[in-house]
C-alpha cells in the first residue's frame, strides 16, 4: 500500500505538471538565465479574473522575464484544499521563491516554510511570521475610503441619469471575512464622511469566480434602489459590472483598472498594485536582496492602492466631487485622516 504522504506528493506533482511547471524552463520554454526559479500560487478565482490574480501574474511574469528568473504560475481547481501539496512540491522542486496569493494558506505556509529553510516564501494579504517568509499587505481600506467618498457624493447627484435619488450605495464581497470587510469598512467610512445619511446594501456572493451569481445579486440590488455597487469578489465582479451596464447604473471595480469592461458604467476602480508588489519581490529575489522575516506594506503613500483615472466617467462627475476625493487622499497620506482597518482594530460600532 502506498503511504499517504507519497500519494499526496504524487497528486501535487500531477497538479504541477498540469499547470505546466517544468523544472529549469521559463514560460516560453527557454532555459533560465540566472539559474533561479520562482513559482506563483494563484488564488481562488484563478487566472482570467480580470482582477487580483491577473494583475499579480502580470507583474510576476514581466519581472521574471526582465531578471532572467524561470517563473511559473500554479493553479488548482481547489486551491484551498490542495494548497499545501502544491506549495510543498514547488519548494522541493528547486523553486527558490514560492509566492502565494491565497490568503487562506496563512497557517499552512508558516509550517511549510519551516521545513524548507533555504527557500524564500511570500504571501499576500496576510502576515505570516518566519525568517524565510515575506508578508505583503495592502492598505485596501485607504483606497476603499476614496471609493466611498466618490460613491457617497455621486449617489446624491440626481442630475446624473444613472443615479436614482435613493441615496443608497452597495457592496458585494466574495466572502464574509475580515480580508474582504477591510475594503467594506473603509468604503463605508469614506461614504459616511461626506454623506452621513447614506444607506448601504451589503451582500456576499460566497464565490470569487461566479460571474452569473454576481450579476444576479447585483440586478436585485439595483432593483431595490441601489445605484452604485462596489464589488470585491474577483471574477464574480464581472457579473456585477455587466448588471450595472444592463440596468444603467454604476459599479466600482477592484484590484485592476476595470473601467473599460463596461465603458461609462464602471464609476471607478480601486486599484491594488499587486503587479508592483510581485515585480519588487521578484527583483529582490533575483538580486539576492530578499531575506525574509519582514512585512512590506503598500498604501496610498507608496502608490500601492488608489482609484483609476476614470477615463470614461470623469466627465460625468462634478469638479467639486473630484476635488473632495483628492482632498481625502492628501489628508490620508498626511495622516490627518485615519482609515479604520478591521484586520487590526476589529469592527467599529457603526459597521456592525
Amino acid at each position: 500500500m502506498r503511504a499517504p504522504w507519497i500519494a499526496a506528493a504524487m497528486s501535487a506533482l500531477l497538479l504541477l505538471s498540469a499547470c505546466g511547471v517544468e523544472p529549469g524552463k521559463s514560460d516560453d520554454g527557454s532555459t533560465e538565465q540566472s539559474g533561479k526559479k520562482a513559482a506563483l500560487i494563484i488564488a481562488q478565482g484563478g487566472l482570467g479574473d480580470e482582477a487580483y490574480n491577473d494583475l499579480a501574474y502580470q507583474g510576476f511574469k514581466e519581472a521574471t522575464e526582465k531578471h532572467g528568473v524561470a517563473g511559473r504560475p500554479i493553479e488548482s481547481k481547489d486551491i484551498v484544499a490542495e494548497g499545501e501539496q502544491l506549495v510543498r512540491t514547488a519548494a522541493g522542486s528547486d523553486y527558490g521563491l514560492v509566492a502565494d496569493l491565497e490568503f487562506s494558506h496563512a497557517d499552512m505556509l508558516g509550517k511549510v516554510a519551516k521545513d524548507f529553510p533555504k527557500v524564500q516564501f511570500a504571501i499576500v494579504n496576510v502576515e505570516v511570521k518566519g525568517p524565510n517568509v515575506t508578508s505583503i499587505v495592502f492598505k485596501e481600506h485607504e483606497g476603499s475610503y476614496l471609493a466611498g467618498v466618490l460613491a457617497g457624493l455621486v449617489t446624491k447627484d440626481t442630475d446624473n441619469p444613472k443615479i436614482n435619488g435613493a441615496n443608497k450605495i452597495g457592496f458585494i464581497g466574495g466572502t464574509k471575512s475580515t480580508g474582504i470587510d477591510k475594503f467594506l469598512v473603509g468604503y463605508m467610512q469614506g461614504a459616511r464622511s461626506v454623506n452621513p445619511d447614506v444607506q448601504f446594501d451589503i451582500k456576499y456572493a460566497d464565490a470569487f469566480g461566479d460571474a452569473p451569481k454576481g450579476q444576479q445579486i447585483a440586478k436585485q440590488m439595483y432593483a431595490d434602489g441601489t445605484d452604485i455597487i462596489y464589488t470585491v469578489a474577483g471574477g464574480t465582479g464581472a457579473g456585477v459590472i455587466q448588471a450595472a451596464k444592463e440596468t444603467e447604473h454604476y459599479a466600482i471595480g477592484v484590484d485592476t483598472d476595470q473601467d473599460s469592461i463596461a465603458k461609462g458604467y464602471v464609476l471607478t476602480s480601486m486599484i491594488k498594485r499587486t503587479d508592483l508588489a510581485m515585480s519588487n519581490l521578484v527583483r529582490d529575489y533575483a538580486e539576492g536582496k530578499l531575506s525574509g522575516g519582514e512585512t512590506i506594506s503598500y498604501g496610498l503613500k507608496e502608490d500601492g492602492v488608489g482609484l483609476s483615472p476614470m477615463k470614461y466617467t470623469k466627465k460625468d462627475v462634478p469638479a467639486d466631487v473630484l476635488a473632495e476625493v483628492d482632498k481625502a487622499k492628501q489628508e490620508i497620506i498626511a495622516g490627518k485622516v485615519k482609515v479604520w482597518d478591521v484586520t487590526e482594530q476589529g469592527y467599529p460600532s457603526w459597521a456592525k
